[in-house]
This record gives structure tokens, sequence and C-alpha cells, in this order.
């Protein structure tokens, strides 16, 4: 007598997505309300090719084609902590992959507040552009199409910019473009890359160096 096969069940993914946040708090890399309730609303399954869909929220990153990757939720933790958004944030993002690490932002700003993100691969592009709708973000995220390195002057100045790719140093359009007392955020370097905070005063960056990171590289004319 053959055995029936049972269907499996389906996949708690908010189940894994507290787990997931309760371990990123105990590990020390989400420390605020904003970061903690962002991540635990911005569901990652919505950002990952069908076939990684069960590895959405292990700590690690995730191929999203196009030899691009989504990352790992730690590093998006502390991005989004060394930031410091606020509700009614201006924001621009380089590199948007699969759209998650904007959704992220867009839930730490609030509906006063918006992310630009600039992405160079059409393809990612228009993947970008659907999970953000999928995840109910459209008013908030606004994805283009273009050289992030050159950033977004149309929309400028920004309260806060991040890069999520590796740049040879801080993009100048990049720097030009941000608010006075803004933050930018930018991995730096090729093979030994460093986490850079740059924060505007008085038309200077100061440069804080928040350690080592692994990040595709930025392609663009300020790019590698």
């Amino acid at each position: 007598m053959v055995k029936e096969k049972r269907p499996r069940p389906p996949t708690d993914f908010r189940q894994l997505r507290y787990d997931l946040v309760d371990s990123l708090i105990r590990r020390g890399y989400l420390k605020t309300d904003t970061a903690i309730q962002a991540l635990r609303s911005t569901p990652r399954e919505f950002f990952v090719p069908e076939d990684v869909r069960n590895a959405s929220y292990v700590d690690h990153p995730l191929e999203i084609g196009e030899g691009q990757t989504i990352s790992a939720p730690h590093m998006v933790a502390i991005m989004a902590e060394a930031l410091d958004l606020k509700p009614g944030h201006k924001v621009l993002e380089i590199g948007a992959g699969s759209g998650y690490h904007a959704a992220v932002v867009a839930n730490m700003i609030g509906p006063e507040g918006h992310v630009y993100t600039v992405e160079r691969i059409h393809a990612l592009v228009e993947m970008a552009t659907f999970n953000i709708r999928a995840a109910g973000l459209s008013e908030r995220v606004t994805v283009v199409e273009g050289d992030g390195s050159k950033g977004l002057a149309e929309h400028a100045p920004y309260d806060r910019i991040f890069v999520a790719a590796a740049s040879p140093n801080i993009p100048r359009p990049l720097e030009k473009q941000l608010k006075e007392g803004g933050k930018i955020l930018v991995p730096v370097g090729k093979f030994h890359q460093d986490l850079l905070l740059g924060i505007l005063n008085n038309g200077r960056l100061d440069i804080h160096d928040l350690g080592g990171c692994i990040f595709v590289p930025l392609v663009g004319e300020y790019g590698f």
C-alpha cells in the first residue's frame, strides 16, 4: 500500500522574521525601536527569488540575479542604526538591488519621508519596483534607473545618503548632494572594505570608520 504524501506546512515567515530580529537584538546589531520595528514589519521574503525564499531569514547575503546580492540582515541593521533615520527624512540609496534595504528605510522614515533609490541594472530596477509595490511602499519609494555613483541631483539635498556597493572613496557628487548636518554611509575599498560614515559639518565631512564589510563593487563614473 502506497502511503499518501502529506502536504508540507506553509513556512511561517512572520515567526522567522521575528526570531531573526530577536537574534539581531541579542547580538547587539539592533538597538533602537525604530530600526527594530522596521525590520519586523518588512517582509524579506518578498524581496528574494522564489528558489531561495525559504532562506529569507538566514543571516547571510542571498543571490538575486545579475551577479548581485541582497545584503545580510545584520548588515542592513548596522546601516539602519548608523544612519540615525528620522520620520520625514529624504533619503538617497545607491544600489536598489531587489528593493529590500529601501523598504526597511522607508518603514523607518514613515509616510512623511521618501526614499529615492538608484539602480544601474534594468532587470533589478524592474524587480525592485515590483517588490516595493508588493510591500505596499510605492508612495514612499521611487526606483530610478541610472549611474548611482553620480547620485540623483534633481531631488537633492538629502538628509541621508547610503551606498549598498563598495566604492574607491566617498563619491564627490554624493557628498555635494548631502544636506548640511546630514549623514552619508559608504563601503570604501576594493579587496579590503571599511564602512565609512560621513557627517557634513560646515561643508566638511567628518569621517567615522565603522569597521570591515563586504559588498559588490560600485560600477559607474565615480565607482570602479
